[in-house]
């Protein structure tokens, strides 16, 4: 039998995707949310998930460990990697990257310092701005940076603007709308295509009720 890899991101994403799965018929032998494991076989024989870090999901299916996965665009965006197809917009996790600045912040004359967990995606946003720009690396607490004089402005997901407002920040430039996407790997639409197919037409039946 045909093995099939599918990788999730873990967190909300996952609490998002697993409907969208049983909807299409998949669902996890056991409860994912109670355990400590990363691989979980389903109510389909040949077919497993793998619990991953947004970040890594891209990785997974580009190298061929993995057949299909979820990944959110952001994750995408910054990956800039090849070696997979982007079938299907699964219309969830729905949220934007955009610039933020200390509320009534002036615009930055010069150059400019960015933090950001963005590299890629940042870099390509202020070169299209004709705009020279230091980024800063961070993993978290994005916020603290303009208020802590660590940049003049930070590029992040916003999804309600909450935390930004109760941090003194304020949303400026949009760089790019995100939702969560299928991506399959090259090499196995071709060897697995049915099996895969099958699990791609099914997500985008749900999707579009």
């Amino acid at each position: 039998m045909t093995q099939i890899t599918l990788a999730l991101t873990k967190g909300r994403l996952l609490k998002e995707t697993l409907p969208l799965l049983a909807a299409a018929g998949i669902v996890p032998a056991e409860d994912i949310f109670s355990s400590r494991k990363l691989v979980f076989q389903t109510n389909q024989k040949g077919i497993r998930l793998l619990i991953l870090r947004g970040s890594d999901v891209p990785t997974y299916i580009q190298f061929g460990a993995a057949d299909i996965g979820v990944a959110g665009k952001d994750m995408l965006l910054e990956h800039q990697g090849d070696g997979y197809y982007e079938p299907l917009d699964l219309g969830i996790a729905r949220c934007k990257i955009m610039t933020a600045v200390a509320k009534g912040a002036s615009k930055q004359r010069g150059r400019l310092r960015v933090a950001t967990k963005y590299i890629n995606v940042a870099r390509q946003f202020y070169a299209e701005q004709g705009r020279q720009a230091d980024l800063i690396k961070l993993y978290g607490a994005m916020e603290l940076a303009p208020i802590l004089n660590l940049a003049h402005e930070i590029v992040d997901i916003v999804d309600t603007g909450n935390t930004l407002e109760a941090n003194g920040l304020e949303a400026r430039d949009e760089i790019a709308d995100i939702s969560a996407r299928l991506i399959v790997n090259k090499a196995a639409m071709k060897t697995k295509f049915s099996e895969i197919q099958a699990i791609v037409d099914a997500l985008a039946e749900v999707v579009e009720e």
